[in-house]
């Protein structure tokens, strides 16, 4: 399990292929979908494809990648890839950084500098991290993953080993939004001795797709109008995980052969889970939108990420033990009220050893894109006092 340093270097045959297939796509119709109502929207995609063909460059967000320290390494036939930047301050604090759908581990690009070090944006070097920040198995250059079974709890157990055995910390702290934030729920439950803290991005409770969505009663006078939110979302907004948790395979071979259905498939979700306001580059260039189609292109995990969908929903979860409350680890929550998901105060409490909450009225799903400082604030101030703890 030795990690082995790693460079992004796509092949220029792959690049090449791309071009070509971006010229010749056979588009589908469209009409009556400017608010985007029946999905992606012909005259904006036209315009993305067309800057993707003749203005982004993947050479130059490559290098941008590659200025941070990557490595690769195997556990249990699993392949991963990660970043490891090391900290600068006097005692950083390993953490680990989780994300989601469609994410990758670009998506926190914009917090890791400042976290590892903190000094040189303004920040005290007193609050470093040791930032590692992975590709969930079978997303982009965690691949290719040939063995089934693969989901966000067998994740955090391979977090755990990562973290314990490949990197040699004693204990470590954890972050994570979408399934991201289920892989570290899952640290803070089964692996809490390991754990210094866990912090979530909404979240929710980790029998939650067992039991399902919280009722109105539970949702607190101040919380008014996100239990409505939260079930529009999973009525009108949820088909790709219906799709992606029962027959993922079947996507994957019309999302692996074109670049434009990608494209589509993924930008749709940025636009509807960010709190953009309809307008997708308020939050996310277009170079933004593009890199992350790029990493599931050129690495061909579409079919691998979609499957993690059902995995899990094959894998219940499973308490590890009977303590309360079910994640007894010290918990932060940030909430952004413009996500697409939102489980109240009283249903998390029940769940969680929570220490910190912290409620933003602006941003979405896609938290360290949409509002890089104000998590990477909510981080520092979360594990400043458990930095004690540590081993």
């Amino acid at each position: 399990m030795e990690p082995q340093p790693f460079t992004i270097q796509i092949e220029e045959s792959v690049l090449d292929d791309l071009a070509e297939r971006t010229g010749r796509t056979r588009w589908a119709a469209d009409f009556a979908n400017g608010d985007w109502a029946y999905g992606a929207e012909a005259g904006y995609l036209h315009e993305l494809i067309d800057y993707w063909r003749n203005d982004y460059d993947w050479r130059h967000h490559e290098a941008l990648m590659n200025r941070f320290a990557h490595f690769r390494t195997e556990i249990d036939d699993v392949p991963i890839h990660f970043i490891h930047q090391r900290g600068k301050g006097p005692n950083p604090i390993p953490l680990i950084l989780s994300h989601g759908w469609p994410w990758s581990f670009w998506d926190w690009h914009k917090v890791i500098g400042p976290l590892s070090d903190p000094a040189s944006h303004g920040g005290d070097p007193a609050d470093a991290f040791d930032v590692i920040v992975p590709d969930l198995p079978g997303f982009g250059f965690s691949s290719p993953l040939n063995r089934p079974g693969v989901d966000a709890l067998m994740t955090a157990d391979l977090w755990q080993r990562l973290m314990n055995e490949v990197l040699g910390y004693g204990k470590f702290a954890a972050h994570g939004g979408d399934w991201g934030a289920f892989v570290t729920a899952q640290l803070g439950h089964k692996h809490a001795d390991r754990m210094i803290g866990i912090h979530l991005a909404n979240g929710a409770p980790l029998d939650f797709f067992q039991t399902g969505l919280p009722g109105p009663e539970d949702y607190a006078p101040d919380e008014a109008g996100l239990h409505a939110r939260t079930v529009h979302f999973f009525a009108q907004g949820h088909g790709y995980s219906a799709i992606q948790s029962t027959r993922p395979q079947t996507l994957a071979y019309g999302l692996t052969d074109s670049p434009v259905g990608l494209a589509a498939w993924l930008v749709e979700k940025r636009r509807d889970w960010s709190d953009c306001g309809g307008v997708v580059e308020r939050c996310h260039s277009k170079d933004d939108l593009l890199t992350s189609v790029m990493i599931y292109w050129v690495t061909q995990t579409i079919g691998t990420s979609a499957r993690y969908y059902y995995e899990g929903a094959k894998n219940p979860w499973r308490p590890s033990h009977g303590g309360t409350p079910v994640v007894n680890t010290p918990t932060g929550i940030i909430r952004f009220d413009n996500d697409v998901c939102w489980f109240p105060r009283k249903i998390m409490e029940r769940h969680y050893d929570i220490r910190r909450w912290t409620r933003v009225p602006n941003g979405g799903h896609f938290a360290p894109m949409e509002q890089p400082q104000v998590l990477i604030d909510e981080l520092r101030a979360f594990f400043r006092p458990l930095r004690r703890t540590v081993a």
